[in-house]
């Protein structure tokens, strides 16, 4: 039988010395393999296990029910939120309301990162919006998990370097493999019809496309924020407002050049 993965998370009820070795004990004698294991917020452990036998993974459960030094918090075939968390050591915040709003601080670039690259890697189409006040760290945070995950990424607009606006691509850069990034307040505010043309070409690729400023985007196109697969909130700090009054009056005010290709 093929090896599966499972996600063993506990809170520790009473902390005491070789209770780590307990728990690993017990994972040895069962035939369990400890893949990678971490702490996980305050008080609790996270393990990613490999097992060949559903049963051990029921006998485990069952034992550990019994102890009344931890408490089993989760124990699943591990979601992406899961490795993350045993990788950087904390949880992925979600939004209470909206699940598949997730939201990051500047502190958490590392995390926020990995977390892209991880969407970027999967096949098909994906869409992803980024909101975040300006030189927050939204595209060099989106190149980066580019680079993490093998992926070429293309511009369709930006602001990273000057204001850049794609009119076309050529027939390579249509390749599926590829990120493309759309800068919605560039998109809107400064597109010729032959961009939007553009931007509804590659809506339609089966690939994945991450779109900063996502409100600005669907207040001016026919897309909605209900099209989008994920939504990620990247902040100075945790009570930081995201508005565009500012940036909106920023970029009808910019006088600098750009770039049309």
């Amino acid at each position: 039988m093929e090896k599966k993965e499972w996600y063993l998370e506990y809170e520790i009820a009473k902390n005491r010395p070789g209770l780590l070795g307990d728990i690993s004990s017990l994972l040895g004698m069962l035939s369990i393999n400890i893949v990678t294991i971490n702490g996980v917020d305050d008080r609790r452990r996270g393990m990613l296990l490999l097992s060949d036998n559903n049963e051990q993974i029921e006998r485990l459960e069952s034992i550990l029910h019994t102890m009344d030094t931890i408490n089993v918090t989760k124990l699943r075939e591990p979601k992406l939120r899961d490795k993350l968390a045993v990788r950087h050591g904390r949880y992925i915040q979600r939004d209470g309301d909206d699940k598949k709003t997730f939201r990051f601080t500047r502190d958490e670039l590392g995390l926020l990162v990995d977390f892209m690259a991880e969407l970027i890697k999967q096949e098909g189409h994906k869409l992803i919006g980024i909101r975040g006040m300006p030189r927050v760290g939204k595209t060099e945070s989106v190149v980066a998990a580019s680079v993490c995950a093998h992926k070429k990424w293309l511009f369709v607009s930006s602001t990273l370097l000057k204001q850049t606006v794609r009119n076309e691509l050529i027939q390579d850069e249509y390749n599926v493999d590829n990120l493309f990034i759309i800068d919605g307040i560039v998109s809107t505010k400064r597109a010729t019809e032959r961009h939007l043309q553009l931007v509804r070409e590659i809506m339609r690729l089966p690939a994945v496309k991450l779109v900063e400023h996502p409100d600005i985007f669907v207040r001016y196109t026919e897309y909605s924020l209900k099209d989008f697969d994920y939504i990620i909130e990247l902040r100075n700090d945790p009570e930081e407002e995201i508005t565009y009054d500012i940036e909106d009056q920023q970029f009808s005010q910019s006088d600098f050049s750009g770039f049309d290709f």
